[in-house]
């Protein structure tokens, strides 16, 4: 009877290398299939907060680039054109907007749905 060490001496390194692969991409799906709605719905917020997050810091960013080209000028912008320019869903452009508000980034402008962008 051939001995374990002969056995995994037949195999070559890619396979080794695919199997170990495989194993890792069925533990990855297993654990998510398994997992339970407190840790999926956690694991979903934590997300929509890194989205928000990243959002304000390109609002902020946009911000700084349009004071750059107008320095003289307030940089007012609508809700739904800001949305549409950074390509992402309105409600999440306005949680990203009312973030920005506390942190004093941004001030609602007297017209109802638009902005203004502090630099």
């Amino acid at each position: 009877m051939p001995s374990f060490k002969i056995i995994l001496s037949l195999v070559s390194p890619q396979w080794w290398f695919v199997f170990l692969v495989s194993a890792l991409g069925i533990t990855a799906v297993s654990v998510r299939a398994f997992e339970s709605e407190e840790s999926k719905a956690r694991r979903a917020e934590l997300k929509k907060q890194r989205e928000v997050r990243a959002l304000t810091e390109r609002i902020s960013s946009y911000a700084r680039k349009i004071h750059q080209q107008f320095p003289t000028g307030d940089v007012v912008v609508n809700e739904r054109d800001l949305a549409e320019q950074l390509r992402k869903r309105t409600d999440v452009v306005v949680t990203a907007l009312n973030l920005l508000l506390n942190e004093e980034k941004v001030e609602q402008a007297p017209l109802n749905g638009y902005w203004k962008l502090n630099p």
